[in-house]
């Protein structure tokens, strides 16, 4: 008996050895990141299910930047989005795809994403996720499948590294792909202008006369039975610390006769949402021209003078356009100077100049 009890005990410690020298599955931990807003916008708004990470974060900034994105491998997210002019195209109406091809739009603005709701000047994107392939895939653009960089990002060693890294398995899918742009792009924060420091009372800031006039008109009702605070009615739609309401309005562009865009009708069919497009937020608007989703009008001038006298009546003209309409804003050139200084206050050199917003192929 005590010989088998010895065989038994030799090969119960021979098993529990074996199972010792086993190697243990490494469980991999992305580093949280903790993003600080300006005291001027509100609190973060990150989703809860793709918290930021150290990692993630890099490794959206690389696919941001990476031009293996699209179908010849020549332009990347970046390419159409600037950082100098608060990632818009350069100055251009509209963007140029790697076939040559022209959009339809002109390249919106990227910051402050994280408070939007819907994306793209028609809300076609319900989140910055859904937003950050379709880019890739329309053929007006980077023209290239998913399914393909998905086999070119796991070609190269350095992107197994990098997708390991940030979500635990060196496995490439559209799905973090999405994510991972989706992180890069929730960093994109600008409320640090000569604006908010005044309004945050720094004793270094001051406005000119003519931008405290401008300011005064901006944020005055278009309507002459408010004593005292006739103004150009601009704080209705972009009032608030976004200087956007992130809704979706006609603003008068166009008769509905010569309505070639419908807009925010692309993505509802619904008859009420014909010609109405994302309002976009005026900070950095000094910088993003040409405006409008069809880059219509060169200046801010020339959107003042749309606003001023421009406005074309149809049924789905939002009703602040038609109060402008019915009461008159009446801007004289002075007024228009005086509206135009303003806005060059909502102008963030912290933010077109962050070296964390810097391709990390440079």
């Amino acid at each position: 008996m005590n010989r088998y009890m010895g065989v038994f005990f030799f090969a119960f410690l021979l098993i529990w050895a074996c199972k010792k020298e086993e190697p243990t599955e490494e469980v991999h931990t992305p580093t949280p990141y903790t993003l600080e807003t300006p005291a001027s916008l509100p609190p973060a708004n990150i989703p809860d299910d793709n918290p930021l990470t150290v990692e993630g974060i890099a490794l959206g900034k690389m696919l941001f930047f990476d031009p293996v994105l699209s179908g010849d491998s020549t332009q990347s997210c970046g390419s159409c989005h600037n950082q100098a002019d608060a990632f818009t195209d350069n100055g251009k109406t509209f963007s140029e795809g790697i076939q040559g091809l022209e959009g339809t739009r002109n390249s919106m603005p990227l910051y402050n994403l994280m408070y939007h709701k819907r994306f793209f000047w028609d809300g076609r994107a319900e989140s910055l996720r859904e937003q950050a392939l379709l880019p890739i895939q329309d053929e007006l653009e980077m023209d290239e499948s998913l399914d393909k960089v998905v086999t070119k990002l796991e070609a190269q060693d350095e992107y197994k590294d990098a997708f390991k890294a940030a979500f635990g398995s060196e496995e490439v899918t559209t799905e973090n792909i999405s994510l991972a742009l989706e992180q890069f792009m929730n960093t994109l924060v600008s409320g640090d202008s000569k604006f908010d420091r005044w309004q945050s009372g720094d004793p270094n800031t001051d406005l000119t006369e003519s931008e405290m006039r401008g300011f005064d008109l901006f944020f005055g009702e278009a309507n002459p039975t408010v004593v005292g605070n006739q103004g150009a009615d601009c704080f209705h739609c972009h009032g608030g610390p976004l200087f956007s309401n992130n809704q979706f309005m006609n603003n008068g562009l166009d008769e509905e006769s010569a309505f070639t865009d419908m807009g925010l009708w692309d993505a509802t069919g619904l008859e009420t949402d014909k010609a109405k497009f994302k309002v976009p937020s005026l900070r950095n608007i000094a910088v993003t021209a040409p405006y409008m989703h069809d880059g219509r009008f060169a200046t801010l001038e020339e959107v003042l003078d749309h606003y001023n006298e421009g406005i074309k009546i149809s049924s789905t003209l939002d009703a602040n356009m038609q109060a402008i309409v019915d009461f008159g804003i009446d801007l004289d050139e002075q007024d228009k100077q005086d509206l135009i200084n303003f806005l060059h206050t909502l102008t963030d050199e912290v933010y077109l100049n962050n070296s964390d917003y810097h391709s990390p192929f440079e």
